[in-house]
């Protein structure tokens, strides 16, 4: 096996919040035939407590404040793109990362630049997705991983996993229930994904 078959693809985390979708990334990228590295877990909250997991498993983390850019998001993003710079990024993976990006982002890293959704895209984009497939009478939910485009989730489907509803699903229970279907779909979606790059 040559160097190049070996290395690892350096990916970024983006996260706002407690980053349990982040923890089962890095938990993925140590296995030994891991396809990629986590390079640095960026949020634009510094006291997200998912910075404080990253570092206790002696990942890289950064914080790149939103608020003292003002309403400026293409320069937050920019200092963003900054430290992906730094860290020799190659992919960028959106989990848990709560502010709408701008075009000029999403250019950057077309094509790049992954997130985790909690529906079967199409259907669900957005937010309250659980209580909006209990509303519909959805025997199944579940979680997508796709390329970030412009729309909101509405980029190329890279992989899903669906989760049953139960008679007795309340929002909570039914985002529970999916939100372990995360954990094991976005290590694998990507992985291939990835695995594709080489």
């Amino acid at each position: 096996m040559t160097d190049t078959a070996r290395r690892r693809v350096r990916t970024a985390i983006l996260i706002s919040g407690a980053g349990s979708n982040m923890a089962a990334l890095i938990e993925a990228s140590r296995a030994a035939d891991a396809p990629f590295e986590v390079a640095v877990v960026i949020s634009n909250k510094p006291d997200a407590s998912g910075l404080t997991v990253a570092a206790a498993l002696d990942v890289p983390v950064m914080a790149v404040d939103h608020r003292l850019f003002g309403k400026d998001r293409e320069a937050h993003e920019r200092a963003i793109d900054a430290v992906l710079m730094d860290h020799g990024v190659e992919v960028v993976a959106l989990a848990g990362y709560m502010r709408l990006l701008t075009p000029w982002l999403v250019g950057r890293w077309n094509g790049l630049m992954l997130n985790i959704h909690p529906s079967l895209l199409p259907k669900y984009p957005g937010l309250d997705t659980h209580a909006r497939a209990l509303a519909a009478g959805d025997e199944e939910a579940g979680c997508t991983v796709h390329l970030v485009d412009e729309g909101v989730d509405e980029g190329p489907v890279l992989d899903q996993e669906a989760v049953p509803v139960l008679p007795f699903d309340t929002p909570e229970t039914l985002a529970q229930r999916v939100l372990t279907a995360e954990h094991r779909l976005y290590p694998r979606a990507l992985a291939a994904f990835c695995r594709g790059l080489h």
